[in-house]
Parts: C-alpha cells; sequence; structure tokens
C-alpha cells in the first residue's frame, strides 16, 4: 500500500509490517510519530517497533491489514528534537584514516576533531553488530564515502565515518568505514549483563569528547594510514 507521501507499507509475514519511506529523515519522522502514538495510547498493539535505515519494522501485530490502512492515512509531522540525556563518549582523534577525511573537509587534520566532536549526533538505528548504533547528525557537507577496499579487521572502538552516518565499532570486525579516532572502553557499547544491554539505542543522543592519544596497542592506528590483515597488524 502507498500514500502520496511515500510511505509504502508491505506484509512481512502472518503479524508484521514493514513500512518503506523514501529517506532517513522521513523513517526518523515515522518512527517518532510511532512512538508518541504508543506512548498516548493511540497506536494499535504493537509488539516491536525497529527502525532501519529506510524502513519500520512493525512486529507482533495481531490485525496487519487494519494497521496498514490506518498508516497510509496517517499525516506524520516532522520528527521532533531530541531530548533526554546526551551519552558522551571520549575518543582519541587518531585514526589511520584521519589525513584522508581532512582532504575531503578541506581542512587540516587537527579540525577534524573540532568538527565531529562540534555535532550532537542521535542514534537512528542499529544493526551490522549488537551495540553498533548508527548515528545522524553530521552536516552533508562533511558526509565522505565508504573507502574503496574494506579493511579485513577493524578493532573495537574505532569511531568511524560512513555517508551520512558515524559509528563507534563495538567489537572488531572487517569494515569499510573511514577511521578517525578510537573510543575509551568500548565494553560500554554492549554489555549483556546490564539491563539494556546496548548503550546507544535509537532516539539516543550522542556527542563525542576529544581525548588524548593512549600509546601502546593503539599505536598501529595513528596516522599510519596502514590496512591491517587479519591479524590486526
Amino acid at each position: 500500500m502507498s500514500a502520496d507521501h511515500g510511505l509504502v507499507v508491505h506484509r512481512a509475514g502472518r503479524h508484521a509490517l514493514l513500512v518503506e519511506l523514501p529517506d532517513a529523515e522521513r523513517t526518523g519522522a515515522l518512527h517518532a510519530e510511532l512512538l508518541r502514538r504508543r506512548a498516548a495510547g493511540t497506536l494499535p498493539p504493537v509488539g516491536e517497533i525497529v527502525p532501519g535505515a529506510c524502513t519500520v519494522l512493525l512486529d507482533g501485530v495481531p490485525d496487519p491489514a487494519a494497521l496498514a490502512r490506518r498508516l497510509t492515512s496517517w499525516t506524520v509531522p516532522a520528527a521532533p528534537p531530541a531530548d533526554g540525556d546526551v551519552v558522551t563518549l571520549p575518543v582519541a582523534y587518531d585514526g589511520p584514516d584521519l589525513a584522508d577525511v581532512a582532504a575531503l573537509w578541506g581542512v587540516p587534520e587537527d579540525e577534524v576533531a573540532a568538527r565531529h566532536a562540534a555535532c550532537t549526533y542521535r542514534v537512528a538505528f542499529c544493526g551490522f553488530a549488537p551495540g553498533f548504533g548508527y548515528l545522524t547528525g553530521l552536516p552533508r557537507a562533511l558526509h565522505v564515502p565508504r573507502r574503496a577496499t574494506p579493511r579485513t579487521r577493524v578493532p573495537a572502538g574505532a569511531v568511524a565515518l560512513a555517508g551520512p552516518y558515524s559509528a563507534v565499532y563495538p567489537r572488531a570486525t572487517p569494515g569499510g568505514w573511514q577511521i578517525i579516532g578510537t573510543m575509551r572502553d568500548p565494553s560500554r557499547l554492549w554489555d549483556p549483563a546490564r539491563e539494556q544491554a546496548a548503550l546507544l539505542f535509537p532516539g539516543t543522543r550522542v556527542r563525542f569528547a576529544p581525548a588524548q592519544a593512549r600509546g601502546g596497542a593503539d599505536e598501529r592506528f595513528r596516522h599510519t594510514g596502514r590496512q591491517p590483515g587479519a591479524d590486526g597488524r
């Protein structure tokens, strides 16, 4: 089902709907409106509301057809400004792609830290790995492409950029994002022993605080531009 505002609703199994939207802004607006209506008690029963880049999954829906008809008739306002507490992540801006990002932005390397840390970010959605939040908030002029050649191993705590998103890798994985820094204590990002295992979840506001780079093992990520192998070298 579709409507003039670009919302398209697909059935996803017996009790779920997948809502597609044209862009991240309208996806965030719909997600915020769904949460607002659920809090107000005006949203029909929905078990889970899971945002993506340009989709929102509604799972645990007793009557998907009825909810789909309602969704396509909604007028969805722009998402309100994020509120609530801000999660601050200390970051040493010592990443191997710092020089490349500075060149793309047309600024000195030390200005990358200042510009990146000046923004307040919002977790648009989570995915890829447990605790990995896709953070929006970079001005369009600071969007950068993914690396032409992904790395086979990006260490936990790597602070990286790709397209409109910033993120912090919660665990060591392959990855193709531009790495500009290192977060101290990335274990905070995902802790199964915590009631809310993910530190960053959709809607969370995030700021980055420049911190002094550490030595030792982190030296392999200090302005070298080297591409680590599977063993991290």
